[in-house]
């Protein structure tokens, strides 16, 4: 098989392809049953015309039968005026009258034949014309109720070409929302890395680092005088806290006031014993 022969092949085999997709069936019986009705319509005008021309004949027949009777007068006439010349020109023209009567009855019979021919025809045509349409319409019925359930179940499991085409969608969706997803994940993973410089920003990635060491430094010296600030307060607590007790038992210090007095005295005596 050649080139332009594989070609005009494959062509021919899209082209039914697409036909068959694009055709339907109900329309198709319609065509169908229009042109049958057609066909009638030409069988009924070419029963029209050859009974128009069967009635042309028969009509000239019958002139030519007026014709005849009217010569067969003539030669009667010309007898009874002893013209036997003119009887007998009457009686040919009687004779080729009738010759040509004979030749229009074998015409108007054969027309007639047709006619009858044609009328059966037009009979049997028109039955099967009535048988089709009852058919066709059997046809439709079934076809439409097939196109629905066919429908109604791929729109149930979603076999159907526009589920097909839906669950593409759904499907290009969820792909370019996870796309999107990732990519904007890796790029919180790239800025908190460093590894992309902030446009707007002059620092690099050692003088972040040094700014986090800083801010760290200053956040622990921060916290160590927090403490340290804490334990103050604490020990002065407790200091605060004797000095109420001593000053909460008031003899003590009394005893501690006379006791010093009894030894200054004590030392008076001694000297002047002395």
């Amino acid at each position: 098989m050649g080139i332009l022969s594989r070609a005009s092949y494959v062509i021919r085999s899209k082209v039914n392809a697409v036909l068959n997709r694009a055709e339907d069936p109900s329309e198709t019986l319609d065509y169908s049953y229009e042109q049958m009705r057609d066909e009638l319509q030409n069988v009924k005008q070419g029963i029209a015309d050859l009974t128009t021309q069967k009635k042309r004949l028969e009509i000239q027949q019958r002139r030519l039968e007026e014709n005849v009777e009217k010569h067969n007068e003539q030669a009667r006439e010309a007898v009874r005026q002893d013209r036997e010349d003119l009887a007998r020109r009457a009686l040919e023209k009687k004779k080729q009258k009738m010759n040509q009567i004979e030749d229009l009855e074998t015409q108007i019979q054969k027309l007639q034949g047709q006619q009858d021919q044609l009328i059966e025809k037009k009979d049997d045509l028109q039955n099967r014309i009535e048988q089709f349409r009852t058919k066709k319409e059997t046809m439709k019925a079934r076809y439409k109720a097939a196109e629905a359930s066919k429908t109604v179940s791929e729109a149930m499991t979603g076999a159907g070409d526009e589920m097909a085409d839906v669950g593409r969608s759904i499907e290009r969706a969820e792909e370019r929302t996870e796309e999107m997803e990732a990519r904007a994940a890796a790029m919180d993973e790239l800025q908190e890395s460093g590894a992309f410089e902030d446009a707007l920003s002059d620092e690099d990635q050692l003088d972040r680092e040094l700014e986090e060491i800083r801010t760290t430094g200053e956040v622990d010296a921060e916290l160590d005088t927090l403490k340290a600030e804490m334990g103050e307060s604490e020990t002065d607590g407790e200091a605060e806290a004797g000095d109420v007790d001593s000053a909460a038992d008031p003899d003590v210090e009394t005893e501690v006031d006379d006791e010093e007095v009894e030894a200054e005295l004590d030392e008076l005596k001694e000297e002047e014993q002395n």
